[in-house]
Parts: structure tokens; C-alpha cells; sequence
């Protein structure tokens, strides 16, 4: 299972869910308290800004990036459930969960998932510039690209509401 979540609803997501493994999307200079249960070596962190276009001053979003976190849920046994966040729990964090699905899940179809990922979350705006990287690294020809774009820009929100997306 996957939990996605804001960075206010962190410990309280791994506490409920018994999560021991952890990716951070998040600007670098943020400060964050690891969840005491997940040790260092289950937590990803990934300092990038939410942007698409390059920005002086922010970090983009990079192939680096992608390749750490596709590594990272790779390598993830899957005992206890993942917990992926952001900010607000609204787009950097969604595009990694959907990033996450469609690595985890190849024969799935795209748009499939992505349906499902907007049905968990009416406020998903994954970050286009994170779904185009995973298409890429996950050679899925701009077809993730074209179901998120098929899904829509979520709600307007301060902070998304946790939710979770099944593997099976």
C-alpha cells in the first residue's frame, strides 16, 4: 500500500499506518523530523522545488532525481506500507505516487491508474515536469503523461487530504 501526505500529516500517516519506509519531495532548506519507526537508510529524500520550467535560485526536478526515487520503490519490500509526501500533499508527492504505481505495476495501463489515483485524491495536481521523467525513465512512450493530462488539474486546496493507492 501506498500513503501519500503532506508534510503536517507525516507522523501522524506513518504512526497510523505502520509505514517504516519514507520518500520526501520537498524544497532542501525545509526542516524535517524523520518519523522515529523509519530508519534512515527506508527514507528518501529528495530536496527539489515544485516547478516545471528551470528557475534560478529553486532546484527542478531532474532525471537524478527520478532515477533515486524509481531505485528507491524498487528496492522497497513491500512487508509495511510506503508513505510518499510533500508540502501539501498535492503535487510533487502525487506525481511520485503515480510514478510509484506505474513502476511497481508495468503491464497496468496509465490511464487506468491514473483514474485511480484521482479517485483517491479529488486534490491531485501531480507536478507535470515528475510525471514526464517517469515516463521517460519508465519508457512509457508520453503515455503517463497524457493520463494525467486526461485527469485534470485537482480541486484548489491548501493541503490535500491523505489517501492511499493499492498495488494489487
Amino acid at each position: 500500500m501506498i500513503h501519500v501526505c503532506s508534510l503536517a500529516r507525516l507522523h501522524e500517516t506513518v504512526e497510523r499506518t505502520g509505514a517504516r519506509h519514507v520518500i520526501t519531495l520537498i524544497n532542501g532548506g525545509t526542516v524535517l523530523t524523520r518519523p522515529s519507526n523509519v530508519d534512515p537508510t527506508n527514507h528518501l529524500f529528495l530536496g527539489l522545488n515544485d516547478i516545471v520550467d528551470e528557475m534560478e535560485g529553486l532546484v527542478a526536478p531532474a532525471e537524478h532525481h527520478m532515477h533515486e526515487l524509481l531505485d528507491f520503490v524498487q528496492s522497497w519490500p513491500r512487508e509495511t506500507p510506503l508513505v510518499i509526501h510533500c508540502f501539501a500533499g498535492i503535487s510533487r508527492s502525487t506525481a511520485a505516487a503515480y510514478a510509484t504505481l506505474c513502476a511497481l505495476l508495468p503491464g497496468r495501463d496509465e490511464a487506468e491508474l491514473a483514474w485511480e489515483l484521482r479517485r483517491a485524491s479529488p486534490t491531485a495536481t501531480p507536478n507535470v515536469r515528475i510525471i514526464a521523467l517517469a515516463d521517460a525513465a519508465l519508457r512509457r512512450e508520453g503515455r503517463m503523461v497524457s493520463a494525467i493530462a486526461a485527469i485534470g488539474r485537482g480541486g484548489d486546496a491548501f493541503e490535500g487530504d491523505p489517501f492511499a493507492l493499492s498495488l494489487d
